[in-house]
């Protein structure tokens, strides 16, 4: 479980294929500069929960993305050079400074637009339509690992349209400044939304 809230950016340094593998399995190396890593935690990058599968001191890590989390997420398409957003699990004992981000993505989005507002920045991202029934104005979203407020959300013949507010220290920590219109971004929905309308649903 993730709150959202990036710790750190770190670039792709190296993306190759799993020798042993005959389907698209493969291996993203960074440098995290978490120095104190273990085998086997789960780290999320870009909002995706990966798990190290091996680690230096220095802080460099592998981390194993299955055929599902290629075709599922931005992953896909990622280079090396790449920025990517990195947060580590909560603690039990951790402030939910976001909100409950479990890191499996529900579909990629598409940046449409940025402008700026004095020192802050408004981004326009058109959603996969199925994804909109999950968002409400001043309900939470997750892209890219960060979480974020929606300001408006709209439903479009070709997807739902939301815009965020980004605030300098968001944009100056996070992947966000690097992005251009155009860019895939990987989307999780509020969980508890979810929740909701499944329990609503049911019929005994």
């Amino acid at each position: 479980m993730f709150s959202g809230i990036i710790e750190r950016t770190a670039l792709l340094n190296r993306i190759r294929k799993d020798p042993s593998s005959s389907t698209q399995e493969t291996v993203f190396t960074l440098k995290t500069g978490f120095r104190d890593l273990t085998l086997g935690e789960s780290i999320a990058l870009n909002g995706v929960c990966l798990t190290v599968t091996r680690y230096t001191t220095e802080g460099e890590a592998d981390f194993y993305l299955s055929p599902e989390t290629l075709d599922r997420t931005a992953f896909g398409n990622a280079h090396e050079g790449d920025c990517v957003n990195l947060e580590r699990a909560l603690r039990v004992d951790s402030r939910l400074s976001g909100h409950l981000v479990q890191g499996h993505v529900d579909g990629v989005a598409t940046l449409k637009r940025i402008e700026r507002h004095g020192d802050s920045h408004l981004l326009e991202v058109l959603l996969p339509r199925p994804l909109g029934r999950w968002c409400i104005e001043k309900g939470s979203i997750t892209l890219d690992g960060i979480s974020l407020t929606l300001n408006s959300v709209r439903d479009l013949a070709d997807g739902t349209a939301v815009q965020l507010m980004i605030i300098p220290h968001t944009w100056e920590h996070t992947s966000l400044s690097r992005k251009a219109p155009g860019d895939a971004m990987n989307v999780e929905v509020d969980v508890i939304a979810k929740y909701v309308e499944r329990l609503t649903a049911w019929k005994n």
